[in-house]
């Protein structure tokens, strides 16, 4: 079977890719599999670093706003047609798969106009620009999470199935985690994330809230800044408390966070659709602060599932402070019952089985 993977910007279009494209190996081992990214996004190293074929494209996104830069895209899109076809002709793939970002759209699209049959994975609830372009083109919309109504009338087919990034780590290993944060098995931890690139007003409100950490003693936390924000943080941190508070460790970046999510009991964080499908397929209560500064506030409605759900609470950005931040954690963590009852609620949510039903889509498209 050959497959190519299309999907990037952020590691919420990437990751989900990527564990589909471990789930065929798994299943299928003779899988040969082609990634075509763009030339800027995340793809450019964490494609490579899996030891899958990577091919770039050059591709922008469209600006909401009447700009000259979109005829730029738009030649730029004719372009990246012309060149996906070229590198599809050449690998002749059985299924185009795309994940999301601006680049999958020439690259599926020239997929359909071959007629190579084509999947593409929706992750968040309210679908972007590019996914509603392609899904009048290709076999299957895949969806992760489930609709009232149908978000893509124009497809062909729709389906749900979670997202394939709760399978990855739904198998983690949570002695892992404690052992790599030092901590003992069973230690109560809140996980505090910005994202992959941080996020300045989580920052400001860890900063705030660490001189009241001490209170919580002995639950543990675990804050990770992010690379570009870890330096300041930290300095910030200790001017405001005189030294870092003993349960408190201020991280840059966590290369093994399945691991450490699975060993977590609570978890504060952004509301990207990768991550909300990782922790509810561990049932991980969470405390998500969505972004303001995504496409149609898509985060907001991502969060807002968990929390009618019950598996989680929300606060808006605007609302975050410290103090706040604080409170909400102090109160599902000093409430055993709440906290049964949230984690309960996220696994409820969760697919881990979500790659293996994305597989399976996979090939019933391929040999219809």
């Amino acid at each position: 079977m050959r497959i190519v993977f299309s999907g990037g910007g952020t590691g919420g279009h990437i990751y989900p890719a990527l564990a589909i494209a471990k789930q065929c190996k798994s299943e299928y081992p003779d899988t040969e599999i082609l990634y075509i990214g763009g030339k800027r996004g995340l793809e450019t190293t964490l494609v490579p670093k899996e030891n899958i074929r990577f091919e770039s494209i050059d591709i922008t996104g469209f600006r909401r706003s009447l700009s000259p830069e979109n005829m730029k895209t738009v030649v730029r899109f004719l372009r990246g047609v012309r060149t996906s076809k070229r590198l599809l002709r050449a690998f002749k793939p059985d299924v185009v798969v795309g994940t999301g970002g601006y680049v999958c759209g020439p690259v599926v699209y020239a997929a359909a106009k071959l007629g190579i049959p084509c999947l593409i994975h929706e992750q968040n609830a309210i679908p972007g620009l590019t996914n509603r372009f392609l899904s009048k083109y290709v076999d299957t919309v895949a969806l992760s999470f489930e609709a009232e109504t149908n978000p893509f009338p124009a497809a062909k087919h729709v389906i749900y199935t979670g997202n394939p990034r709760a399978t990855t780590v739904y198998h983690a290993d949570k002695t892992k985690g404690f052992a790599t944060l030092g901590f003992h098995p069973g230690t109560p931890i809140v996980l505090v994330v910005g994202g992959s690139r941080g996020a300045k007003a989580i920052n400001q409100a860890m900063i705030d809230m660490a001189p009241f950490l001490k209170q919580l003693d002995p639950i543990q936390f675990v804050y990770v800044t992010g690379e570009s924000y870890y330096e300041p943080t930290r300095t910030a941190i200790q001017e405001k408390t005189g030294t870092l508070p003993r349960n408190l460790q201020v991280l840059p970046y966590v290369h093994n966070m399945p691991e450490v999510l699975a060993s977590t009991s609570l978890i504060v964080n952004r509301a990207g659709a990768s991550f909300l499908a990782e922790i509810t397929s561990l049932g991980i209560p969470s405390i998500l602060i969505p972004s303001p500064n995504v496409t149609n506030n898509h985060q907001e409605k991502n969060a807002r599932t968990l929390e009618k759900a019950g598996a989680a609470e929300v606060i808006l950005e605007s609302q975050l402070t410290g103090s706040k931040l604080f409170d909400t954690i102090a109160e599902v963590m000093k409430d055993s019952s709440r906290q049964i009852t949230m984690s309960t609620a996220s696994r409820r949510l969760g697919k881990p089985d979500s790659a293996d039903i994305l597989v399976e889509e996979i090939m019933r498209i391929i040999h219809t």
